[in-house]
C-alpha cells in the first residue's frame, strides 16, 4: 500500500522556536528592569513606586514605645501663650539650656532654632559661653539648591563646627551646599554646632538626610551626628559610606516623651525623667512654619524628624540595628522566578492562571519586602512589583496570542481527522490536551479496495487519480457523517475509529452505519463504471472492537493521530479475511457485543494472521453480500490489492 499520510502539526518546529525565543525575550527584558532600578547609578530613589511602597512599610511598622534617652523640649503655643510670643530673648533661651543642663541634668541639648542675627547682650553672652564650655549644639542650615535655581546663593552668619579631619573616615560622599544660614558672629566659637538643613524627595517628602555636609572645602555634620558626637558617650559613630542616612521613621511625632518649654522654665517637670537624656530643643508651633512632609503625614513637626534622626544615630552607634539583608539580591530572585514562569510555565497554563500566578508572587515579594525594608535601606522594594507589571501587560498577552495562533492550528488538524460537530463537542470538554495519547474503547474500521491494482493498471493517471479520488470519498463522507476519526488513507483505502478523541457509548453502532453507507456508495460508484464499461468495484471492510490508546504518536517534525492496540490489529486482519467470503464487512466479536442497533450472522471461526487461536467471524444482518450488490457480479474480482 502507498505510504501512510499524515497532518503536519508539528511540522514547523521554528515556529516554536521562534515563540520560545519571544518568551525569553519579554522574561529577560522584565528582569532587567529590576537589575536596572537596583544597580543603574542614575536610578532615582522613587523607580517603580519604591518610595511609595517603603511609606505603606514605615506607616505599618511603626511603633508607639517611648525613646528613652531622647527628650524633646518643644516651644509650643501653650509655651508662647506663658513667655510671650517668638521670638524670645536670647538670656530665656540660656535660661531653658542651663536649667536642662543643670536642675535636670540632662546629658547634652540640640537647639533646633537659628540665630543669624544678634539678640540681647546679655543673653547672647551667656549662650556664647555655653555653646562654648557647655554640651550644647547650636544649629545652622546647609543650603542646597543643585539645580541653581536662586541668583545668589543664601549666605547669612558664620559657619562653625567644621569636622577635622575635612570628612570622618568611612564616609565616600557628602552633600555640596550651596549656601547657607548660621548663626551670627557672637556665637561663631560654639565647640559643636549641626546642620538642620535637608533636600525632600522629589514628591516633597523628606526621607532622607545628609550627616556630612561640604562646603567651600570643609565638612559639616548634622545636627543630631553633633550632639551624639559631643554627648553620646560611646564609641564613635560608624556613618553610611555616603554620608546619607535614610530616616527610618520608626516613631511619629507622638510617640516621642515631649516636654513644654515652659514646663522646664517653671521646673514643673521631675528631674528623674530628664535626668541622663539628649535632649532637643524647638518648636511644633504652626505659627513658626517649622513643618515638613513624612511617610506619616503632609504635616510633621521637624522637630520630630530631628528626633528620629537622633534615634537612629544612637541604633547605630550601639551596634543595634537590624542585620543587614541581601535585599537587592532578594528582589532580584524574585524578578528571576516571574521570568522563569513567564518563560516556562506560562506556555502551559491558562492566560487566567498565569495572572493568577503573577499575583500570588507579587503579593509574596510584598511579605519578603515587608520584612527586608528595615534590613536594607538601599533596596528597590517595588521593582519586582514593575518586572511582574511588565510580564502583565506583555508577557500575558503574547501568551495568550501563542496559544490562540496554537489552537487555531490545532482546530485545523482536528478537523483533519474528525467531524466538525466533534471538534465543538471538544472544544466544549475544556480537554487541556485533545490529542495527547488515552486510553479509549474504539471501534476500528479498515477498509479497502479490492483488485486496485487492476482496476488502474488500464487507466490513464488522470483517470487513475479520478478513480482513487471517487473511491476514497465513498469512504470517507460516511466516516466523518458518523462522527468518526480519520486515521489515514492507505492509497485506495482507510484507516477509521469511533470512541477517540471524544468517548461515544454507540461507537459500535455508528461504525457500522458508516460501514452500511460505505458498501451503498461504493456499490453506487461500481455500477456508474459497470454503466460505463469499466470494470465493478468491491470494498472490503474489517470491523472490530476494543481498548486502544488513540493520540498523537507523531514526533516534533510530524504529527500522526492514531489509534494502537490488539483491536486495530485484529480489524485489519478481517478486512484481509473478507476475501475469503462473499461478504463486503466482516465484523469481530469484540464490535458484536458492543452492538445495540445491529444483527449479525456468523461466519464461523477462522485463524487469522498473527493470532494464537482462531477467530469468531461475523458480518452485518442488514449487509447483502456481494453477490447480491447491483454491479458486483463478476466472479472474477482479484482476491487481492
Amino acid at each position: 500500500m502507498p505510504a501512510t499520510l499524515s497532518s503536519p502539526l508539528n511540522s514547523r518546529p521554528s515556529a516554536w522556536r521562534r515563540a520560545g525565543l519571544g518568551r525569553a525575550a519579554i522574561a529577560i527584558a522584565a528582569l532587567l528592569l529590576t537589575v536596572f532600578a537596583q544597580w543603574a547609578p542614575q536610578a532615582p530613589a522613587s523607580f517603580f513606586g519604591n518610595e511609595w511602597l517603603r511609606d505603606r512599610f514605615i506607616r505599618v511598622q511603626a511603633t508607639a514605645a517611648p525613646e528613652p534617652r531622647i527628650l524633646v523640649v518643644d516651644i509650643d503655643e501653650a509655651s508662647m501663650a506663658a513667655y510671650g510670643p517668638w521670638p524670645w530673648p536670647r538670656a530665656r533661651v540660656a535660661d531653658l539650656v542651663d536649667i536642662l543642663l543643670t536642675r535636670y541634668e540632662a546629658r547634652g541639648v540640640a537647639l533646633d532654632i537659628l540665630f543669624p542675627e544678634a539678640g540681647d547682650a546679655m543673653g547672647d553672652a551667656r549662650l556664647a559661653a555655653l555653646a562654648q564650655h557647655a554640651p550644647l549644639v547650636l544649629a545652622q542650615a546647609f543650603d542646597f539648591d543643585p539645580g541653581q535655581r536662586r541668583p545668589q546663593p543664601i549666605r547669612e552668619g558664620k559657619l562653625g563646627g567644621a569636622l577635622a579631619p575635612a570628612a570622618p573616615r568611612g564616609v565616600a560622599g557628602a552633600a555640596e551646599a550651596d549656601g547657607y544660614i548660621a548663626n551670627h558672629a557672637g556665637l561663631a566659637a560654639a565647640r559643636h554646632v549641626g546642620n538642620i538643613g535637608f533636600v525632600p524627595d522629589p514628591d516633597g517628602t523628606l526621607r532622607r538626610v545628609p550627616l556630612v555636609t561640604h562646603y567651600d572645602g570643609r565638612a559639616y555634620p548634622a545636627l543630631a551626628l553633633a550632639l551624639v558626637a559631643c554627648c553620646a558617650g560611646a564609641a564613635p559613630l560608624p556613618l553610611p559610606a555616603d554620608g546619607v542616612l535614610r530616616i527610618p521613621y520608626r516613631r511619629d511625632w507622638s510617640a516621642f516623651d515631649v516636654a513644654g518649654a515652659a514646663d522646664i522654665l517653671d521646673g514643673a517637670l521631675d528631674p528623674d525623667g530628664v535626668r541622663g537624656r539628649l535632649v532637643l530643643v524647638g518648636s511644633s508651633s504652626l505659627g513658626l512654619g517649622d513643618r515638613v512632609t513624612t511617610p506619616f503625614a503632609p504635616s510633621r513637626p521637624g522637630l520630630g524628624v530631628q528626633a528620629e534622626i537622633l534615634s537612629a544615630l544612637l541604633e547605630r552607634q550601639a551596634g543595634a540595628l537590624p542585620a543587614p539583608w541581601p535585599g537587592k539580591l532578594l528582589a532580584l530572585g524574585f524578578a528571576a522566578l516571574s521570568a522563569l514562569l513567564a518563560t516556562f510555565a506560562f506556555p502551559r497554563l491558562a492566560a487566567v492562571t498565569g495572572v493568577a500566578l503573577l499575583g500570588v508572587v507579587s503579593l509574596l515579594w510584598i511579605g519578603v519586602a515587608y520584612l527586608a525594608a528595615p534590613h536594607d535601606p538601599t533596596f528597590s522594594t517595588g521593582a519586582p512589583l514593575a518586572t511582574n507589571l511588565f510580564l502583565l501587560a506583555v508577557a500575558v498577552p503574547y501568551q495568550w496570542q501563542q496559544a490562540q495562533r496554537r489552537s487555531r492550528h490545532l482546530l485545523g488538524t482536528l478537523r483533519q481527522y474528525v467531524a466538525p460537530e466533534v471538534v465543538t463537542q471538544l472544544l466544549r470538554s475544556d480537554l487541556a490536551d485533545p490529542l495527547a495519547p488515552r486510553q479509549f474503547d474504539v471501534t476500528t474500521l479498515i477498509a479497502d479496495m479490492e483488485g486496485y491494482t487492476s482496476q488502474v493498471e488500464t487507466l490513464s493517471m488522470a483517470d487513475a487519480a479520478r478513480l482513487t479520488r471517487e473511491f476514497l470519498d465513498c469512504l470517507t463522507v460516511p466516516v466523518i457523517a458518523s462522527q468518526g476519526t480519520l486515521d489515514k488513507y492507505t492509497g485506495d483505502g482507510l484507516v477509521a475509529f469511533w470512541g477517540a478523541p471524544l468517548p461515544i457509548a454507540a461507537h459500535a453502532d455508528l461504525a457500522l452505519d458508516a460501514a452500511h453507507a460505505i458498501v451503498e456508495r461504493v456499490g453506487a460508484l461500481s455500477a456508474a463504471r459497470v454503466a460505463a464499461g469499466h470494470a465493478p468495484l468491491r470494498v472490503r471492510i474489517g470491523i472490530e472492537s476494543g481498548p486502544a490508546m488513540a493520540g498523537d504518536f507523531g514526533t516534533a517534525f510530524r504529527s500522526i493521530y492514531t489509534a494502537v492496540g490488539d483491536s486495530v490489529n485484529t480489524a485489519s486482519r478481517l478486512e484481509q479475511a473478507a476475501r475469503d467470503f462473499p461478504h463486503d464487512v466482516i465484523v469481530g466479536a469484540g464490535t458484536v457485543e458492543r452492538a445495540r442497533r445491529h444483527g449479525f450472522l456468523p461466519l464461523g471461526e477462522q485463524r487469522l494472521r498473527g493470532k494464537g487461536k482462531p477467530t469468531a467471524l461475523f458480518t452485518p444482518a442488514t449487509i447483502l453480500p456481494r453477490t447480491s450488490v447491483p454491479g458486483s457480479a463478476d466472479a472474477g474480482l482479484e482476491s487481492s490489492s
